[in-house]
């Protein structure tokens, strides 16, 4: 798992049928507390909004987290942040 702060929605007009419903959120990376110049698209499976710090997960487990295991996903925010 990772740690990011969301900085933005990503628009998407057209979608895989799989992600159809779902809000794809660009996040930035947090590593040792600091933010890095790293940068996720990731797709929302818990309602994250810009400025909250959000768990990641990646690859195989993101597809889980959709309950979709044919999805084409490689990240997914599964958690807010609280403290």
């Amino acid at each position: 798992m990772q740690k990011g702060i969301v900085i933005g929605n990503v628009v998407s007009t057209r979608k895989q049928d799989t992600l159809v419903g779902y809000k794809f959120l660009e996040v930035r990376i947090i590593e040792n507390n600091r933010e890095t110049d790293k940068y996720l698209i990731a797709v929302d499976t818990v309602g994250a909004g810009i400025g909250e710090t959000v768990l990641l997960t990646t690859g195989s487990g993101a597809r889980l987290a959709l309950r979709s295991p044919d999805a084409p996903v490689d990240a997914a925010v599964v958690g807010i942040v609280d403290y």
